[in-house]
């Protein structure tokens, strides 16, 4: 009898720490990380289009944007100068940032693409990386020089605002140095970007040595960036944020932490990640470029882009 109760004691056990186990898991139960296109050169950028139930990424060494979707595959999406992050802006058009072109464009549902900005005080970007797009329509980016194959303009590798009503465009962030991904929490309060690291083409020896990082800063109802909140010392290239806050990084493989830079998980990937969006019609599917190919995972949360349908 003292041994039953022993055994039913350790099976409550077991099942108790299997569903903790389950439970921390942001991958949804059963749900592996699947390919769903590959062949290309380097993948970046990805952008889910509801309307059209598929999502759209940029293969920079081929200067084309890629479409997928379930229905159709993979096909070409257009031509770009090297496009490397994308994301919607407010109205649903797709915002893209241009390595060869230096620039960042939009492109209308009717398929035209416009230039927003190419330049800071008559001086050009370097190339600008990823974009994010805070709750008033301003495009927030930063300005690394993976692309660039000409000298510096500009004196430094910055994070930018630009309004595209007005074309105004300010400096937000001087002293990272290499600004790569950046991201908005769900609610417009932070701001998160990644710094990949000290590297010989910065025009200022002193950042040639800086970490690999993510900084939060906090960001005010008026939509002005205030002091810098924690910094997680892991980099990142693209990123992307669920309904909870959750950060999803690219660092090697997807790394997960929650809102205030505690680790949570890492989601395993064949090939390294550079970026990654939620797409599908619950937002619940998580999109990942990484070098020739694309791949899915299934997850337990939305992604915040969810919440601009409520």
């Amino acid at each position: 009898m003292i041994m039953k109760k022993v055994i039913l004691s350790l099976i409550t056990a077991l099942s108790v720490v299997a569903l903790s186990l389950q439970a921390a898991t942001l991958v949804q139960p059963g749900a592996k990380v699947q390919k769903l296109a590959g062949g290309m050169k380097f993948t970046e950028g990805p952008v889910w289009l509801p309307e059209e139930s598929k999502v759209v990424f940029s293969d920079i060494p081929n200067s084309k944007l890629m479409q997928w979707s379930q229905k159709d595959g993979l096909s070409v999406f257009r031509k770009s100068e090297q496009a490397n992050g994308n994301i919607l802006d407010l109205q649903g058009r797709i915002i893209s940032c241009q390595h060869a072109a230096r620039n960042i464009i939009r492109i209308g549902k009717d398929g035209k693409a416009k230039v927003l900005t190419e330049k800071f005080e008559g001086k050009r970007f370097n190339s600008p990386n990823d974009v994010a797009v805070w709750k008033d329509g301003t495009l927030w980016f930063t300005d690394p020089p993976w692309g660039l194959r000409a000298p510096h303009e500009i004196p430094g590798h910055w994070v930018y605002k630009l309004d595209p009503e007005t074309s105004k465009v300010e400096v937000l962030i001087k002293d990272l140095a290499m600004p790569n991904g950046i991201v908005f929490s769900p609610d417009g309060s932070r701001l998160y970007v990644a710094d990949t690291g000290g590297h010989k083409r910065h025009p200022d020896p002193k950042y040639h040595n800086y970490p690999d990082t993510v900084t939060c800063y906090a960001v005010s109802k008026q939509g002005k960036l205030g002091k810098k909140l924690f910094t997680i010392d892991e980099g990142s290239d693209g990123m992307a944020v669920d309904v909870k806050g959750n950060l999803y990084l690219t660092h090697g493989q997807v790394q997960v932490y929650d809102a205030d830079g505690k680790k949570l998980e890492t989601i395993e990937v064949p090939e390294k990640p550079a970026n990654v969006c939620f797409g599908g019609k619950d937002y619940k599917t998580l999109y990942i470029t990484a070098r020739t190919s694309l791949y899915q995972v299934r997850l337990v949360h939305a992604g915040a882009m969810s919440l601009r349908k409520n």
